[in-house]
């Protein structure tokens, strides 16, 4: 959502803004619709005032016997009363208008961002850890003699359909001790406060943090109406939906792990073997709410958080700064950070760390009051993923794993293993 005021202040910095993300010029038709919407309610605010003046005159002019008067000015109080009506049915149609409007055009990036229509160009700006070099050709996760049996596409293809799987044995156990390890990590380590939210949610809530109205065709709806969440991110931040709260209770940092949900529907043909995108996937989600000037420190404080996981597993990742053109609609600037896949030959996304500056309070209406006084403020909003666990298995799996069919695990996760440090090729923890 985006303030209409700065809009009318500066419609051509509006534009240019737009335009980095290769959208067109919006300026002239929102300032149209707001015109039309402010001298409707300006004319019915002129009409009940006359209307206001005559009602008071009718019973002077009853009193004084002037019955032509009388009737004139009864008159005039319901043809007023009628156009007040019109005039505020306009103004709120025009309102609705202008709000669709807003609610379906992405938020502005920071000046500091870099230009460029995709991946293509986005620019590294971090890189921890180095490829392991192999003495043998390295395979994608799904093809590691250890992985297979307790990696099953089949029999969850039969269950559901495609884009899912089926884990078990000790390929379940690693999953659930890495949700685990990246849980206790950020609520032990980085101050983040651990919460369980439901996974389904009413529509405001999507509309809120901007998946709605634009992006609905990504994410499932059920048949009363609920929405399936596909990050934490919708219930996380929408802790504050509605709410003005006292600039004493920010920052506010929460993390959460769930299940997520994504149709995936203008994602076809790609990344379709393994499980690198799924339709029902498992996520650590972190959410921040905070006081505008926290933003630039919450953000980098993010993406430390996130990368800090993928140190403690002993993964080799980059971090780049996404251009405008790869650049989520609700973010004014978001850091991916990927991780080294070996069976690929490459990096791939496994957290994006945005902040989104006051878009997503403005569609929520959340604000703080100053400490020190002063009207009440938009609460600047920022997400991530520390980490998506799907991809976190598959970079262990993939960069762990040996020659002989075996895959050797991260240190930090012994202890979630009960002192396993490896999965045999037959598919074992020992």
């Amino acid at each position: 959502m985006h303030d209409i005021r700065a809009i009318r202040e500066n419609p051509a910095a509006f534009d240019a803004a737009l335009a980095r993300r290769g959208i067109s010029a919006s300026s002239s038709e929102i300032l149209d619709i707001d015109g039309k919407r402010r001298a409707a309610i300006q004319a019915a605010e002129a009409a009940q005032a006359e209307a206001n003046n005559a009602a008071k005159e009718v019973g002077a002019a009853k009193g004084r016997g002037d019955e032509a008067e009388f009737e004139r000015l009864r008159a005039l109080v319901a043809e007023k009363k009628s156009e007040i009506a019109n005039l505020g049915d306009k103004a709120k149609e025009l309102d609705e208008k202008l709000n669709t409007i807003l609610m379906s055009i992405p938020n502005l990036p920071y000046a500091d961002v870099p230009d460029g229509e995709d991946e293509d160009d986005n620019v590294e700006i971090h890189r921890d850890g180095n490829p392991r070099n192999f003495d043998f050709d390295p395979v994608e996760h799904y093809e590691i003699p250890a992985v297979q049996d307790g990696m099953d596409f089949e029999t969850a293809a039969k269950l559901s359909g495609s884009r899912f799987v089926l884990l078990s044995g000790a390929i379940a156990r690693l999953h659930r001790a890495l949700a685990q390890f990246m849980i206790d990590t950020h609520v032990e380590e980085n101050d983040l406060a651990e919460t369980i939210t439901p996974v389904l949610v009413r529509e405001e809530m999507m509309y809120g943090t901007g998946q709605l109205p634009k992006f609905g065709e990504d994410s499932y709806q059920t048949t009363n109406g609920w929405w399936l969440i596909p990050t934490a991110e919708v219930t996380l931040t929408n802790i504050v939906n509605g709410m003005t709260v006292e600039e004493s209770y920010l920052p506010r940092r929460y993390v959460a792990h769930t299940l997520c949900f994504r149709s995936e529907a203008g994602s076809a043909g790609r990344d379709t073997s393994g499980m690198l995108r799924q339709h029902q996937f498992e996520k650590v989600e972190m959410v921040t709410v905070c006081h505008p000037d926290q933003s630039e420190a919450e953000h980098q404080r993010m993406t430390k958080c996130a990368e800090g996981i993928l140190e403690r597993l002993e993964l080799p990742y980059r971090t780049v700064v996404l251009c405008t053109g790869d650049m989520g609609a609700g973010a004014r600037r978001t850091h991916d950070i990927e991780v080294w896949l070996p069976g690929q030959n490459t990096y791939r996304e496994i957290s994006s760390v945005s902040t989104c500056g006051d878009y997503q309070a403005r569609r929520m209406n959340a604000r703080f009051k100053p400490s020190e006084g002063g009207k009440p403020e938009f609460l600047h909003t920022l997400n991530g993923s520390g980490l998506a666990v799907g991809r976190t298995l598959i970079a262990v799996l993939e960069n762990g794993q040996q020659s002989n069919g075996s895959v050797e695990l991260p240190e930090a996760l012994h202890p979630y293993l009960r002192g396993k440090t490896r999965i045999t090729a037959d598919g074992h923890l020992c």
